[in-house]
């Protein structure tokens, strides 16, 4: 496995690479639902490509950005035990330099949810995961459907300007207890992740509800509230039951729908989803 921090150094070894290439777009910390990514690019690409780049043009706070955790060594321990044949992990002015003005937006997927309390943050998204497209131009790129609404603006961005890169969904990988796996799961303490399993019973109450028959979307949000006001430690950004492709929020529900949530545990904020199917 070759560590690359120099794009210019990849720029150069970039045309001498032969195959399929998969991409990992991460933001380093990685944990199982990452080493699945690996894994499956790993399994599809003759060439498998980690970037690790804690991104501070998606960060609409210094102080997220800077306890945003950063383990480097066993990050790297980790991508040659999944057989990762180069990590790019360049620094920030190599992908931001000085002069840096050119960013990218997708205007109507951007807006709702993560959007509407993260000023800014998918310009950043859209912005790093545009210029690594362009600098890997990989067959494939792999990302988690934890973060759906990222998806999304991802494969639209991709759409609208002709990219030849596929973007892979992978199911969101959770502990045995249902809390999905996230590099912000460091910071809880005990009792906060105790209190995090709130999000994925909030969601799973909508599952059951929706199966058996419910169809009002705003009660389905109701009962979302309600779960998560039982518990103290958690505070509710939003509840939403949306259109899966458009974001738009849902009076009732006429075919699949995402439930997704974002609440604070603590100083750490969680973001969760289920698509749902509706039976009969």
């Amino acid at each position: 496995m070759q560590v690359i921090q120099s794009l210019s150094a990849w720029k150069e070894l970039r045309p001498q690479l032969t195959g399929a290439l998969g991409l990992i777009p991460t933001m380093g910390a990685l944990h199982e639902g990452h080493l699945a990514l690996m894994r499956r690019a790993r399994e599809e690409n003759e060439i498998a490509v980690l970037w690790i780049f804690v991104n501070p043009k998606q960060f609409a706070e210094d102080a997220d950005f800077g306890s945003y955790p950063r383990v480097m060594e066993e990050d790297l321990r980790l991508a040659g035990e999944c057989g990762m044949d180069y990590v790019l992990a360049p620094g920030a002015r190599e992908v931001y330099p000085e002069d840096f003005q050119t960013y990218v937006e997708v205007e109507q997927l951007s807006q709702p949810l993560e959007g509407a309390h993260r000023a800014g943050h998918f310009r950043g998204v859209a912005t790093v995961v545009a210029k690594m497209l362009c600098l890997t131009q990989p067959q494939r790129a792999y990302f988690g459907q934890k973060d759906a609404q990222q998806t999304l603006v991802v494969k639209r961005m991709v759409e609208d300007l002709g990219m030849l890169t596929e973007i892979v969904v992978c199911p969101t990988v959770r502990d045995q207890d249902g809390l999905a796996l996230s590099s912000r799961n460091a910071r809880l303490s005990p009792r906060e992740r105790k209190a995090a399993l709130v999000l994925y019973r909030a969601l799973k109450d909508v599952e059951t509800a929706l199966r058996c028959g419910e169809r009002d979307c705003e009660v389905l949000r109701g009962r979302m509230r309600d779960i998560l006001g039982r518990e103290p430690r958690a505070e509710v950004e939003y509840v939403s039951i949306a259109d899966p492709n458009t974001l738009a929020e849902c009076a009732t529900v006429a075919g699949p729908v995402l439930a997704s949530l974002a609440v604070q545990i603590g100083d750490t904020r969680l973001i969760d989803n289920l698509q749902i199917e509706p039976r009969g």
